[in-house]
């Protein structure tokens, strides 16, 4: 079987998984271009809890988990199946890592569906969820995305979905298709790393502005399952996608091991709502 591809997209704002902008079509462009998978393996910032689990339900629900946002994004419905035998399979190839299987409490998040109804918009593709474990290291996710690399030899492709760049605390009205400097910094530094040695990536927390784009681990942490299988394949990635919002937030989005023909280039954001995030607002 071919190796299947992995990526990792930056979701900024919810509402895009309503919106036809340059970034979802550059989302879009990405799942016409890959091989149809056996399933995808999400890693979404918006599972964050305190352990290693993998979602093991055959009809994961679509799970609202945000708020602050118009009525028409708590109505979407992303119903694709689960692949339950994936849990042991998930298990095997790492271990001795122990990962623990979910038979009802999470199921599809918007992490996962905001962009995923953009990547496959059939929903006929299975959908499993890996937890990010907030209690371990970096170093504890780079080696359990390397792990995670048979899996790309069995039709099985791998999504992160997170932001390199994301201080909701920091989002500026003046600023609705720009970043600041610090955050347009970090950025270059993770693209750099990216496509040239993505097993850098874990070192990104000695940059000088990390606390300022990372003041969370939550959406960085996906980036670095992806950086994880490119090093250990011996592959670099490519950038599908890239631009900021409101100053704090990047919407740079990589693949690994795909060709993705007009992509949706870079240098301009995509269209965003008038106003920014309300405060507090989930994305």
């Amino acid at each position: 079987m071919t190796r299947m591809p992995a990526a990792f997209i930056g979701h900024g704002n919810p509402m895009n998984a309503l919106e036809r902008n340059r970034y979802t079509e550059a989302w879009r462009a990405f799942g016409r271009s890959v091989p149809r998978p056996r399933a995808v393996l999400v890693v979404s910032a918006h599972w964050y809890v305190h352990a290693t689990a993998v979602t093991a339900m055959a009809q994961p629900r679509t799970i609202h988990d945000l708020f602050g946002f118009p009525r028409e994004l708590f109505q979407v419905e992303y119903p694709a199946p689960g692949l339950p035998e994936l849990v042991d399979q998930v298990a095997d190839v790492v271990r001795p890592t122990w990962v623990g299987a979910d038979l009802d409490s999470w199921g599809i998040d918007h992490g996962a569906w905001s962009v995923l109804r953009h990547v496959f918009p059939e929903a006929d593709v299975p959908v499993v969820q890996l937890s990010i474990n907030a209690l371990k290291p970096a170093d504890y996710h780079l080696q359990l995305g390397a792990a995670l690399a048979p899996l790309r030899e069995d039709g099985v492709l791998v999504l992160g979905s997170g932001n390199v760049v994301h201080d909701l605390g920091g989002v500026s009205r003046a600023l609705p298709d720009a970043g600041f400097d610090w955050a347009r910094r970090f950025d270059d530094a993770a693209r750099e790393l990216m496509l040239t040695d993505p097993g850098g990536v874990g070192r990104l927390d000695g940059h000088r502005d990390f606390d300022l784009a990372v003041p969370t681990p939550d959406h960085f942490l996906p980036l670095l399952y992806v950086a994880a299988l490119a090093g250990a394949s011996g592959e670099t990635a490519d950038v599908l996608v890239d631009g900021y919002s409101y100053g704090s937030l990047s919407m740079t989005s990589y693949t690994v091991g795909a060709t993705v023909p007009d992509a949706g280039g870079s240098g301009f954001a995509a269209p965003l709502p008038d106003d920014p995030p309300a405060d507090g607002a989930n994305i």
